[in-house]
Parts: structure tokens; sequence; C-alpha cells
């Protein structure tokens, strides 16, 4: 069954969503209705040019990479030690964001037009969004960004300019994470690239029980 939002800030219980994970349509992009869906792993995804409502989704097994448990190969561990490129945090959201954006602007089924750039900009603001770049001198040539909440990352979307450049992106943030206490990330879907670098199943519960340490 798949809800319709209205002005009202709450959202059905996630475990109704249906298989897929679509569990509402409708409502908005403000910043307390991302926090309050995020809280509770619930996350917006709209094929923008398809749809003019928001579609909102709860996968029931959730794609996650413990800090701890990320997978660094041979050939990025050889890339890591060259050091070719600097790597940072929040140096320059916009930018990111940017970048994922348009790299996949002509993509059957983009989701990340100019409202949710906006939306997720207004959240980088009221600090709950951020971004790991990768630098080449002063070009970004690669990078991710996600929302955080606690001792949570719940990535959106990364980019790589040259290779490996997003990969270098995630090992730095699971790093930095396992370093301060980082609990987990979210990687919403399961793709071979992020299975590769640790990411596994688990159950919503057990998901919600992690979001929630803290």
């Amino acid at each position: 069954m798949v809800f319709r939002l209205t002005h009202e800030l709450v959202f059905p219980d996630p475990r109704l969503a249906d298989a897929d994970g679509l569990l509402a349509v409708g409502g908005d992009l403000s910043v307390d209705r991302l926090l309050l869906a995020y809280s509770h792993g619930i996350f917006p995804w709209t094929s923008f040019r398809h749809f003019d409502e928001l579609h909102w989704y709860c996968p029931h097994e959730r794609f996650v990479i413990f800090p701890s448990e990320i997978h660094v190969s041979h050939s990025m561990r050889t890339l890591i030690r060259k050091q070719p490129y600097r790597l940072s945090i929040n140096e320059d959201f916009h930018g990111v964001i940017g970048q994922c954006g348009r790299l996949r602007l002509h993509e059957e089924g983009a989701w990340l037009g100019p409202q949710m750039t906006e939306a997720y900009e207004r959240l980088h603001h009221q600090g709950f969004a951020a971004s790991v770049e990768v630098w080449a001198g002063s070009r970004l040539v690669g990078g991710l960004y996600g929302v955080t909440i606690g001792r949570c990352f719940f990535g959106e979307s990364m980019f790589s300019l040259v290779p490996s450049a997003s990969k270098l992106a995630l090992i730095h943030l699971a790093r930095v994470m396992e370093a301060n206490g980082g609990v987990l990330i979210d990687c919403q879907l399961e793709t071979p690239h992020l299975r590769s670098m640790g990411g596994r199943y688990i159950p919503y519960d057990d998901y919600l029980r992690l979001i929630r340490t803290e």
C-alpha cells in the first residue's frame, strides 16, 4: 500500500512499504520533513522529469557499510600510498552536489533536479548534510555527499572525474567515521561498486536500532 502525505509532518510505519520500498507520495522537502524521514530510514527518490509528486522509499532490507568493514583493495592501497589527490570534508558541498547532478542529468530516471539539490543545500547549511571531496590541485575530481544524523551517514550520491576518485572519498569517509565513533554508512541501494567495498544487507529493525544509537 502506498500512502499519500499531506501538510502534516508525519510518515506511515516504514514497515508498510511495498516490496520495492515505495512507502508514500507527496509531501515536501522541508528540513524538518527530511530529518524526520532519514531518522526512520526513509528517503526521497523521484524521477523529476516523470513525476510531479515526491516519492518516498524505505527498503525492508538495508544495504549498509560499517566503517570498520570498509574493504580497501590492493590497488586502492597502492593509490592511497602514492597520495596523488588531496581529500577533504565539507570544503565544497555545492561543488560536489552540482557535479553529481550534472553527471546524471541525462540519465533515465534522474532524480537530483533543482528542487532536490536546493533541499540538500538547506540541510547542509543547517549542519545535517556533508560532503567528501577529492582534489587534483585546485580541481574537484571526485566526491560524495549525504545526510548526517547522529553518528550515521546516509549516502546520497557520488561522482568521479578520474579513476577511483569516488572510492577514495568513500574510504576517507569510513576512516574518519571509524576514528570518531561513526556507526554506519547507509548506501540505500546495492551496486557492485558498493558491495566490493564491504556493503551488505541488514534487516530494517537492526538498521533502525543502529541509526538510533546515541
